[in-house]
C-alpha cells in the first residue's frame, strides 16, 4: 500500500536513545489521571523498544496551557506508566535544556525518561526548527506513536522527525494501515456512517468518501440539514441554514447512496427529561426538536450494516450523552459490533459509544484520534504522516 511506512521494527534500537512521540494528553484533574488509555495504547512500542536493548526518552502535550502550568504536567503520567510498565520512569522537569539532555544522556539500556508538557513552551506548536532541534538532541532514533496528533504541523510531530532517523510506532502504524485501508482498499459492501451535531463539519469527510462507499448513512443533528434540504419542516431542531444548499446539491447527485433516517425521537426541550415522542420525520410540531434517530430507523440501520465488509463509524446518532436519547447510537453501535466486518471507529464520540454499549472489544480498530481521523477520512495530508520515510 502506497501508505506502507517505515517502522521501529526497521530501525537498529540496540544501545540505542529512541526519542519517541506518544499521546499521552490523558484526563487529568487534581493530580488524578481519569482514563489511561492513551497511556496503555503506547505500551506495546515503548516496550519494544526496551526489550530490543534501547533506551526511550517519551515526550507529549496535555491539554492546552498557556506557558507553564502545573496542573497539566506530565509528571502524574510518568507514575502511571510506571506501574503499567514495572519498572521506575524518570521524569524531566523540562522538555529541552542542559538538564533534560544530561538526563537523557544518562539513561542505560531499559530505562525510561519521560519530558514535562511539550506545549509549555510556545515553539512547540509553532513548528519551531531550533526547539525541533533541541528536542532531537535527546535521541539518536525518533518513533512517532502518537496518532492523535499526526494532523498537527508540530515541532515534535514533524519538525523533528528531519533531525533523526524517523519511523512509525506501533499505534500509528496500526492507525495508518486501518484507515488507509478504508480510501485505498475497502471491502465491499463497504457502508460509512456519519453523525454528529453539524454537516458542514463532515461535508469534506461525505465529499471524499460518497465516492468510495456503497452507502452512507447520516445520523445526528446533521441529518436535520437534509430533512431542511427537503422541504421538511424542522421546529426547534438544529439546522444549519448555510449549508442546505450543499445538502441540496448532495442529495441531487447522491440519494441513492445516503440513507437518512425515517422517523425520530423529538423532545420539547434541549433536556434528558423533556417529553419525548417517537415522530415520522416531517412531521415535527413548532417548539419541538430530533433528539435521536425512531425504532424504524435503527432496524434499517441494522438491516443495511448486516451485510457490510467493512464499516467506518464516525459521530453518534444523537444526544447521546442524555440516557433517554441514547438508544439510536447504542444500538447502532451494537449493530456494528455484530456484523462479520471489517470495523473501524473514527475516533471522537464515537468511541465513547462503542465503549458505553459495551461492544468495544467487538471492533477491528478504534482510532485514538479524533481530529486526525476524521482529517485522515477527508483525505488530507498529515503531516506527521507524510514526514515519516516510506518502508524499504
Amino acid at each position: 500500500m502506497a501508505l506502507n511506512k517505515r517502522t521501529v521494527k526497521d530501525l537498529p534500537l540496540a544501545g540505542k536513545r529512541v526519542l519517541v512521540r506518544v499521546d499521552f494528553n490523558v484526563p487529568l484533574k487534581n493530580g488524578i489521571i481519569g482514563d489511561d488509555t492513551r497511556i496503555r495504547a503506547a505500551l506495546p512500542t515503548i516496550q519494544y523498544i526496551l526489550s530490543n536493548g534501547a533506551s526511550a526518552v517519551l515526550m507529549s502535550h496535555l491539554g492546552r496551557p498557556k506557558g507553564v502550568d502545573p496542573s497539566q504536567s506530565l509528571k502524574p503520567v510518568a507514575a502511571r506508566l510506571g506501574e503499567l510498565l514495572g519498572k521506575p520512569v524518570k521524569f524531566a522537569e523540562d522538555c529541552v535544556g542542559p538538564a533534560a539532555e544530561s538526563q537523557a544522556a544518562s539513561l542505560q539500556p531499559g530505562e525510561v525518561l519521560l519530558l514535562e508538557n511539550l506545549r509549555f513552551h510556545k515553539e512547540e506548536e509553532k513548528n519551531d526548527p531550533s526547539f525541533a532541534k533541541q528536542l532531537a538532541a535527546l535521541g539518536e532514533l525518533y518513533v512517532d506513536d502518537a496518532f492523535g496528533s499526526a494532523h498537527r504541523a508540530h515541532a515534535s510531530v514533524e519538525a523533528v522527525a528531519h533531525f533523526l532517523p524517523a519511523a512509525a510506532g506501533f499505534l500509528m502504524e496500526k492507525e495508518i494501515n486501518f484507515l488507509g485501508r478504508v480510501l485505498e482498499n475497502p471491502e465491499r459492501p463497504f457502508i460509512a456512517i456519519l453523525g454528529g451535531a453539524k454537516i458542514s463539519d463532515k461535508l469534506p469527510v461525505i465529499q471524499n468518501l460518497l465516492p468510495l462507499a456503497d452507502y452512507l448513512i447520516i445520523g445526528g443533528g446533521m441529518a436535520n440539514t437534509f430533512f431542511k434540504a427537503q422541504g421538511y419542516e424542522m421546529g426547534d431542531s438544529l439546522v444549519e441554514n448555510d449549508a442546505i444548499e450543499q445538502a441540496r446539491e448532495l442529495l441531487a447527485c447522491c440519494s441513492g447512496k445516503l440513507m437518512l433516517p425515517v422517523d425520530a425521537v423529538v423532545a420539547d426541550a434541549f433536556s434528558n427529561d423533556a417529553r419525548r415522542e417517537t415522530v415520522t420525520v416531517g412531521q415535527i410540531k413548532p417548539g419541538w426538536r430530533i433528539l435521536d434517530i425512531g425504532p424504524h430507523t435503527i432496524i434499517r440501520f441494522t438491516d443495511a450494516l448486516r451485510g457490510a465488509r467493512m464499516i467506518v463509524w464516525n459521530g453518534p446518532m444523537g444526544v447521546f450523552e442524555f440516557s433517554n436519547f441514547a438508544a439510536g447510537t447504542t444500538e447502532v453501535a451494537k449493530a456494528v459490533a455484530n456484523t462479520s466486518a471489517i470495523t473501524v471507529i473514527g475516533g471522537g464520540d464515537s468511541v465513547a459509544a462503542v465503549e458505553k454499549a459495551g461492544v468495544a472489544d467487538k471492533i477491528s480498530h478504534i482510532s485514538t484520534g479524533g481530529g486526525a481521523s476524521l482529517e485522515f477520512l477527508e483525505g488530507k495530508t498529515l503531516p506527521g504522516v507524510a514526514v515519516l520515510p516510506d518502508a524499504q
